[in-house]
């Protein structure tokens, strides 16, 4: 059974970053514009952000179970739509449909390994989760490029998407006879109206970001960064009307007060964004800027992976009281290494030696980062909520995905229109400056949460 829902989140996260690497091939094979690559990579996921908490209350409402099977069905056959599409728009829409699937399958697994697995069990079959997280975000880098360079009969970047589908069928025909059939719970309701509106204020933030150079910035790009903030604000009122009515809102308000939820969730945005960001930029720059095959493109992103799971196996090794401090010298590390990768690419050459070593550097910082991040996040959340607290959370982390591909792709696409020599380069230079000022960002808010929480530890003072 394990094997069937850790298969099933990998597969979902390999996923999420496997496409950086097929990009150029993308582009050059359906003529796709810029934007239209963003799209690619961003669809997914903001489908996925957008109806994670959904996904977890259909879960209790209708069965693990059932919602699991669908979940995984509708992935796969988004998947095998991707490999066929005979253009952009049908792989965009595609990948929207394979972020539904993803969110109706990810909260399931959480909640089957919490039910079915107890004591030792339990905690090895968490600890084996959390290593697959870390490992299939940037493990999709690696598959990515030895997929998209094997050009399996020709087909280029399409096994990229079609890999998914022998392997979502097999894992939906064991979870047939495998996973237990459970029974519906007693669950919290439906928030569609937040949806809805959380949708909308994404869609009113991302497109102009991902379209606006493009068109250089129209009228429509500016209204519509300019109703975002707005959107935003009716989204608040609208979970405020939910609560009101005695509704489970989407955002939880009680939730949020939790002590060091909400610095905790800021913290993995900055994070996370930058990650993102980072990833979607230098497959492009390695590709385009200079050059490199899809495979040695994919194996580069190997010393990240390898610190990544490095910090995702090995940080309850350490004492106790390091776990919060540690997330703020975790985001400096990381940010040290995205600095130093662009200074070493400035000079438009591959980078030599420092580049794996660095590159080992951003992954320590990142599996040191998000893993403890997100148990220091949940530690003062009741029972009764942490489905919605790990939602939130989870949430955070997708949505600056989005943004941090968004804003960071960006940056990277003008840097590169702008400059004649060494285009690349100087852009790269420029998205790895501005991702390490988010990084640094995000050591404030762990500083800020570590003396939160050591505020809320210390022993008062008495009379006696």
């Amino acid at each position: 059974m394990l094997v069937i829902l850790l298969g099933a989140v990998f597969m979902a996260l390999l996923d999420s970053t496997i496409v950086n690497v097929a990009t150029p091939t993308i582009h050059t094979d359906l003529q796709a514009t810029g934007p239209a690559l963003q799209w690619i990579v961003s669809g997914y996921t903001i489908a996925y952000a957008a109806l994670l908490v959904t996904g977890a209350r259909l879960g209790a409402r209708n069965g693990f179970r059932a919602v699991f099977l669908f979940g995984l069905v509708t992935f796969t056959a988004a998947s095998l739509a991707c490999g066929l599409a005979p253009g952009t728009g049908v792989l965009i829409g595609a990948r929207v449909v394979q972020g539904v699937g993803s969110a109706m399958m990810m909260p399931q697994v959480y909640s089957l390994i919490q039910l079915r697995f107890e004591g030792p069990a339990r905690a090895r079959a968490l600890s084996l989760y959390a290593a697959v997280i870390g490992l299939g975000v940037v493990a999709g880098q690696v598959a990515g490029g030895l997929l998209v360079s094997a050009d399996v009969f020709g087909t280029g970047w399409r096994p990229v998407f079609l890999v998914n589908v022998p392997v979502g069928v097999l894992l939906a025909v064991a979870g047939l006879r495998v996973l237990p059939p459970g029974k519906p719970q007693v669950a919290k309701g439906l928030d569609v109206p937040g949806v809805i509106t959380l949708t909308a204020a994404l869609l009113l933030l991302v497109v102009p970001l991902v379209l606006g150079h493009d068109q250089h910035w129209p009228a429509w790009a500016q209204a519509c960064l300019a109703a975002s903030p707005p959107m935003l604000a009716v989204f608040v009122l609208v979970e405020r009307a939910v609560a009101r009515r005695g509704g489970a809102p989407l955002v939880p308000g009680a939730v949020l007060k939790a002590p060091g939820l909400a610095l905790a969730a800021t913290t993995m945005f900055f994070a996370m964004a930058g990650y993102a960001g980072f990833l979607f930029a230098f497959s492009q720059h390695l590709q385009t800027g200079l050059g490199e095959s899809a495979t040695r493109t994919g194996l580069t992103f190997a010393p990240l992976a390898i610190g990544v799971a490095t910090g995702s196996l090995t940080w309850q090794k350490l004492p106790a009281h390091w776990h919060r401090p540690m997330i703020a010298a975790a985001c400096a590390v990381a940010a040290a290494g995205y600095l130093g990768i662009g200074l070493a690419m400035r000079s438009g050459g591959h980078g030599g030696i420092a580049l794996p070593v660095l590159q080992l550097v951003c992954g320590l910082g990142m599996g040191y980062l998000t893993s403890p991040l997100l148990n220091v996040a949940l530690a003062h959340v009741t029972p009764a909520d942490a489905a919605d607290a790990s939602g939130i959370m989870t949430t955070s982390a997708q949505v600056a995905q989005v943004l941090g591909i968004a804003t960071y792709g960006s940056v990277y696409v003008s840097g590169a229109d702008r400059h004649m020599t060494h285009a690349s380069a100087h852009a790269i230079h420029e998205t790895t400056l501005l991702v390490a000022g988010g990084l640094l960002a995000s050591a404030l808010t762990a500083l800020l949460l570590a003396h939160t929480a050591h505020r809320r530890l210390r022993p008062r003072r008495t009379g006696l």
